[in-house]
Formats: structure tokens, sequence, C-alpha cells
């Protein structure tokens, strides 16, 4: 399989700073009993296929990468590399893969797997799951998420 590179800078591979924006509205999400609840609504960027959003901080216990797939399907990752540094993880467009924002390029598949690079093992997904405007994206067991 061919890897498509993402094109970045010497300077934002050396600092591993991804490419991926926080949401612009912070109110859009919220972590209750194990998931990660995200309004669309207000979460502009997941509105269309292609966008994604990097949500950490506050009480969520692991950064987190939520990609609207070009194919339509929302994919979920935990938004750190398996290689050293653990940097944070970006989209390829064109491409249904995620790629580690620093010098390694280490590359992994919608399921996690890694295709390219030194990472030493795939990277952790979670299901996600649509109901309409909100997603919910379970990082432990089954959740109860309140209206």
């Amino acid at each position: 399989m061919a890897v498509t590179i993402l094109d970045r800078s010497i300077f934002q591979r050396l600092f591993g700073l991804p490419a991926t924006p926080a949401p612009g509205t912070p109110g859009c999400w919220r972590y209750f009993e194990g998931a990660l609840v995200i309004d669309l609504d207000a979460a502009a960027e997941l509105q269309k296929p292609g966008g994604a959003l990097r949500f950490e901080g506050g009480n969520l216990p692991r950064r987190v990468l939520v990609v609207h797939g070009e194919d339509g399907h929302f994919r979920a990752f935990d938004n750190r590399c398996t290689h050293f540094g653990h940097r944070r993880l970006d989209p390829v467009p064109g491409t249904q893969t995620v790629q580690c924002c620093s010098l390694n390029k280490s590359t992994y598949s919608t399921t996690g797997e890694k295709i390219h690079g030194p990472a030493p093992k795939p990277v952790v997904t979670y299901p996600v799951v649509s109901d309409g405007m909100r997603l919910v994206v379970r990082l432990t067991g089954l959740s109860l998420i309140p209206e």
C-alpha cells in the first residue's frame, strides 16, 4: 500500500504540532460515564466529510481524535502515536489513514493498524455511535448517556 505523507514543515514535525484543531466551540462536547458526547450542531468542523477535531483536557481521561471520513463514517482514535513521544495524529486527506504529526510519520489505517513507520503497535480505536446530531464515542464499557 502506498502511503501519502502529510505536507508539514520541519518545524511542525520537530515540535509535533498537529494540524487538526481543537473544537472552535469548547462547549460542543462533554465526557460522561465513559463516553465522549459531541453535539454536531455546535461542532461545525465535523459536519462535513473530511473534517476532524481533537478533544483533550477537562475531565476527558485521554486525548481523542474524531474524524468524519470522506466515506461519511465517523471514526475515533486514541490521539497518541504508539512511537516514542506519543505525539498526536492527523487525518490524511484523500486516504483512509491517520498519521503521526512528528518526524517519524507513523501511519495507521481506520482500524488502527500500523501501515507505515516505526510505531511498535496499533493505535487504539473507539466505537462511535451517531444518533442524528450527536456522536457518542465510547472510551470505556457501556455508558448511559443523558439526553
